[in-house]
């Protein structure tokens, strides 16, 4: 590059930030220093923190904890290489086969996050079925994760094929507009439905029950992301689709494990054969250094946790249905659901802007949500609940959210 295409593109780079501050769009990093399972600290003062994924505050738990430090300092900061070479550890295959077990499966493979695991889940059936000589079309709910975007459009790369990534979008839960979509199929094209359980930005949930009657009547492959249904519903916390009675229906499971877990990283859990594709097949598994084992301690532990503290469950999803029913009753509207994800829909990108610093000057910290995370016109305060909120922050929180601002 030389220098003045250099200047040039320091320009463009300036012109498309300055553009993003105008539009109130502009992000940047807080530094966050952690003071407890649900205060932070930031410039010198400390806030509730209503923003975390960590729903049942494992992040902090001492069995957790105790075991990921015990790994690292068994086996290192690192794994050294990727799953292939020789970064598969005896805590990989252990833990491993303890979240297979945990959402029904056969078997399950660990990758560095969640954004990898839908990746490598997408690249395993777009990748199998061409080596096999088979069409394959995505059909995807609208509100789907980025991740699973970005993984299915990046498919006609990846089997070679110009043009468009085989793909359809159905409206959020929009079961007709999906079963039209499957009746109108090519006999000869696999279909695959991909859905999250619990959506992260709406905090409402995937009509499973509909998506599996039409699996019974017109077969696909179903891939359900439990991002944020893992742990928080379900027997032992094994996911929203367990706690529905349709795990069986589903073929592929993508569950991180930095929220509910209190870790970092993904899996994909399947069968047998599927993780054996994945292996193969996932490029983002093939050619990811693998965590650390020190992650697969810490899951394995967290896991326990569940099963012994069922409280943790129970107690955040008290804390959310009590929320909503007291910000309904204050008048707010909320979108549908339970889950422990509470949209306040403000429309413009500068109302959230300044709710969020209104709750901070409060001592709370919601984080506005804006485009391109979620449609432009629905910006929004993203409020999660975690089971070790107190009562009296909760209580707060529903005053500073239904308070008229002047």
């Amino acid at each position: 590059m030389s220098g003045e295409d250099a200047g040039n593109f320091g320009e463009l780079l300036r012109k498309a930030l300055e553009d993003r501050r105008r539009g109130s769009l502009y992000r940047q990093r807080r530094v966050i220093r952690a003071k407890g399972s649900v205060i932070v600290e930031h410039d010198g003062r400390r806030y509730v923190n209503f923003s975390s994924n960590d729903y049942l505050g494992l992040r902090a738990h001492p069995d957790v904890v105790a075991a990921s430090a015990e790994a690292l300092l068994k086996h290192g900061a690192g794994s050294g290489a990727s799953a292939l070479v020789t970064g598969y550890s005896p805590a990989h295959v252990s833990a491993e086969a303890a979240l297979a077990q945990w959402k029904g499966k056969k078997a399950a493979v660990l990758l560095p996050s969640g954004y990898q695991a839908n990746h490598a889940a997408v690249q395993t059936i777009a990748l199998a079925a061409d080596a096999a000589g088979r069409r394959v079309r995505f059909l995807l709910d609208k509100l789907v994760h980025a991740s699973l975007i970005d993984a299915v459009r990046s498919t006609a790369l990846t089997i070679g094929r110009a043009g468009d990534a085989p793909m359809r979008v159905f409206p959020h839960n929009g079961i007709d507009k999906l079963a039209r979509l499957l009746d109108e199929a090519d006999a000869d094209e696999t279909q695959v439905v991909v859905t999250e359980s619990i959506f992260s930005m709406d905090g409402d949930a995937a009509d499973l029950r509909a998506i599996a009657d039409l699996k019974r009547r017109r077969p696909f492959v179903l891939v359900v992301d439990e991002a944020h249904g893992s742990g928080v519903y379900g027997k032992d916390g094994a996911g929203y689709a367990a706690e529905c009675g349709f795990a069986g229906d589903v073929d592929v499971f993508v569950v991180t494990l930095s929220k509910a877990l209190g870790s970092i990283g993904g899996a994909v859990c399947a069968s047998a054969d599927f993780c054996d594709a994945l292996v193969n097949f996932g490029r983002a598994y093939i050619y990811s250094t693998s965590v650390p084992p020190m992650v697969p301690a810490g899951v394995q532990a967290a896991l326990d946790v569940l099963r012994r503290e069922p409280h943790r469950q129970e107690r955040v999803r008290s804390l959310s249905r009590r929320v909503r029913d007291a910000l309904r009753a204050a008048g707010l509207t909320l979108l549908a659901g339970d889950s422990p994800i509470i949209p306040i829909i403000l429309g413009s990108e500068e109302a959230a802007v300044t709710q969020g610093n209104r709750l901070m000057e409060l001592g709370m910290l919601a984080m506005p949500i804006r485009p391109p995370t979620v449609p432009r016109g629905s910006s929004r305060l993203r409020v999660t609940l975690s089971s070790e909120h107190t009562d009296e922050q909760v209580n707060a929180l529903v005053s500073a959210l239904t308070k008229p601002t002047t």
